[in-house]
């Protein structure tokens, strides 16, 4: 069932790679972020002016590199249990070895891949029993999430999430699974900032990043591809109205959807 629901998302990761950039290989290294991802969680920016600082310049580079190869991972162009090495990897993405190094360390800690020692990585198998347990996390600190942002989110946090939402809009008519899951992750990131309480938000970061590669398997279907749009409306909907628990109601559904569906694919 594991490798059905697999290859079912299998089309629409070729689907996305032909919208998504030239081969994400480009001259001099650094790999461009794709048009509406979600900026890496360390926010690296460069600096106005033109030259990025040698340091700066090291992180943007690791900060590329992690996004692609978890990219690639999520749209199962490394598989589950594919053996992947920093070799491979700096040939693939055009960035030397040590961000790319940096980078598996960092995707081991978000749980996308196991550091084999003198053989390299291997990209970790999907398991329902693991994203059966992220989701009960999620279930008690999402919901208290939602809770917090009715009473504290600002009229122009709100203007911002409901802004994303007529983008998603456009992604659901184009059936680009990638964009929906990348603006997916960026409405369930500001909800966490609206809440104002970072401890909470950086621990939804955390479980949101282990689930990405399930939110494109269940992405990948239609039905739900359709529902989620809704769902999300139904939580912004209450966020407006500072109604904390339909709010808290409402991204329970949105989970309790999504737990269905996964357990459904997989």
């Amino acid at each position: 069932m594991r490798s059905e629901a697999v290859e079912r998302a299998r089309p629409a990761a070729r689907r996305g790679a032909r919208r998504a950039r030239g081969g994400a290989e480009t001259r001099g290294g650094a790999v461009p972020p794709r048009a509406g991802a979600v900026p890496p969680r360390g926010g690296a920016v460069p600096p106005r002016g033109g030259a990025v600082p040698p340091r700066a310049g090291a992180v943007l580079l690791r900060e590329s590199a992690c996004e692609e190869i978890k990219r690639r991972i999520i749209r199962l162009d490394y598989r589950p249990g594919q053996y992947v090495n920093a070799a491979q990897l700096s040939a693939d993405l055009g960035i030397g070895a040590t961000p790319v190094n940096q980078a598996l360390n960092r995707l081991m800690h978000e749980g996308m891949v196991e550091i084999i020692p003198r053989k390299g990585a291997i990209v970790r198998p999907v398991s329902l029993e693991e994203i059966l347990q992220i989701i009960d996390v999620r279930l008690v600190n999402e919901c208290h999430c939602a809770r917090l942002a009715a009473e504290r989110a600002t009229a122009g946090e709100l203007d911002a999430l409901e802004a994303l939402l007529d983008r998603a809009d456009r992604l659901v008519a184009a059936r680009d699974v990638e964009g929906l899951m990348l603006l997916d992750r960026e409405f369930h990131l500001r909800l966490g900032r609206a809440a104002r309480n970072p401890v909470l938000a950086e621990l939804l970061v955390g479980l949101h990043e282990r689930s990405l590669r399930f939110w494109f398997i269940s992405l990948s279907d239609e039905e739900h591809l359709a529902a989620v749009q809704g769902e999300h409306r139904a939580v912004a909907a209450r966020l407006r109205t500072r109604d904390p628990e339909g709010a808290a109601a409402a991204v329970r559904a949105h989970i309790e959807s999504f737990r269905a569906t996964i357990s459904r694919s997989m």
